[in-house]
């Protein structure tokens, strides 16, 4: 039998539970040379992180350099990043909302 797809019903209960049929979507694949390419910077970077803790507890003089700014851009007093996994979130629940 298909595998069920999860649908999400209103809360007050007026829409009927329907069950659709799974549709098949193609996975994603990987080539060789991209899962290599994805190893090769994620390890690079690894390394990097270890050099710059390294440097900031006094253990090496020389490698990689974290940037600051010395005189910080005055009109990004008030910037706050945006917190990627909050904001996946909030959609994927006003997606929920709308979809009931």
């Amino acid at each position: 039998s298909p595998a069920q797809k999860l649908i999400f019903n209103r809360v007050n209960g007026k829409r009927p539970q329907v069950l659709l049929p799974h549709t098949s979507v193609p996975e994603e694949s990987y080539t060789a040379a991209h899962e290599e390419n994805v190893r090769f910077v994620y390890e690079a970077w690894q390394e990097v992180e270890q050099q710059l803790d390294g440097g900031q507890r006094g253990e090496s003089t020389c490698g990689p350099v974290q940037y600051v700014e010395k005189t910080p851009n005055p009109s990004l007093k008030n910037f706050v990043p945006i917190d990627l996994e909050e904001w996946w979130a909030q959609q994927f629940l006003a997606k929920i909302e709308s979809c009931s």
